[in-house]
């Protein structure tokens, strides 16, 4: 089979995340289709060493170096780190999971936005698949369509996104490109961890509901799609709040009390 080949400057924005892969057999495939297809980052997120001929034989000779190259972290957030815009992949539905929509739908939202962002493509275990909390660091959910059973192979799951991404990619002209004025997960980490620690402070979160509202506020804050001027603005105001907070609570000179008042 022959494969039409994409510039490599705007698929290289693109990034393979394989969260808690339990086969060395299925990275090694994960990385030929991602070199197939020009995306040319593949990270991986475990704390095991994997055997580097099983995955070679996989790869092939063809995506040899995304295997050398591969990135390996030790946690979901510190693979995320890097990209402005990720897609979680879940056949798991839920009221605190993200909308999910087709990959074919995802594709066609996320191409405008590839110019200058970098994308992630996250996954997770054959076995279970992505979590709430590794989902909670995406702004889009996808979900592939099935008759019935839903249970793909992990490789087949990288394969079906990265062709629908190939093929909406077709469709729009390529353009130079240019510095992302986005928020990278990084940067929307650390803005979420100044709204979770401003709400505190306000008491509007408590033990019993922090996940479920600060999920909601990720889920909204995902859909606007924030520039990284606009995160660094909500976390000076969050610091603001929390330095307001922190004062000690004085009557202002020219107040006073209404018992004051009424012995005058």
């Amino acid at each position: 089979m022959t494969v039409e080949h994409l510039p490599v400057g705007r698929l290289g924005q693109i990034g393979i995340i394989l969260v808690g892969p339990k086969f060395p057999e299925n990275i090694g495939a994960s990385a030929r289709i991602a070199s197939n297809f020009g995306i040319s980052q593949l990270i991986v997120v475990s704390g095991e060493a994997f055997d580097q001929e099983r995955m070679m034989k996989m790869a092939t000779h063809k995506a040899a170096h995304l295997i050398r190259e591969m990135r390996i972290c030790q946690t979901t957030t510190e693979a995320a780190a890097p990209f402005h815009f990720i897609v979680g992949t879940t056949a798991r539905q839920g009221r605190h999971r993200p909308q999910d929509q087709t990959p074919r739908e995802v594709m066609a939202e996320l191409t405008p936005l590839l110019d200058g962002n970098r994308i992630g493509l996250m996954f997770g275990p054959e076995d279970a698949g992505l979590s709430n909390e590794d989902l909670d660091l995406c702004q889009f959910a996808s979900t592939i369509p099935t008759a019935g059973f839903s249970s793909l192979n992990l490789a087949q799951a990288v394969a079906i996104h990265c062709y629908e991404l190939y093929t909406a990619t077709r469709t729009h002209p390529f353009a130079s490109i240019p510095k992302s004025e986005f928020a990278n997960s990084y940067d929307l980490e650390g803005m979420y961890e100044h709204v979770e620690e401003a709400l505190t402070g306000f008491t509007f979160l408590h033990d019993t509901n922090r996940v479920y509202w600060m999920r909601n506020i990720r889920q909204f804050l995902g859909r606007v799609k924030l520039k990284k001027k606009e995160a660094s603005m909500i976390r000076g105001v969050c610091r603001k709040l929390l330095w307001h907070n922190r004062q000690p609570q004085k009557l202002a000179p020219e107040q006073t009390s209404p018992f004051e008042e009424t012995t005058q």
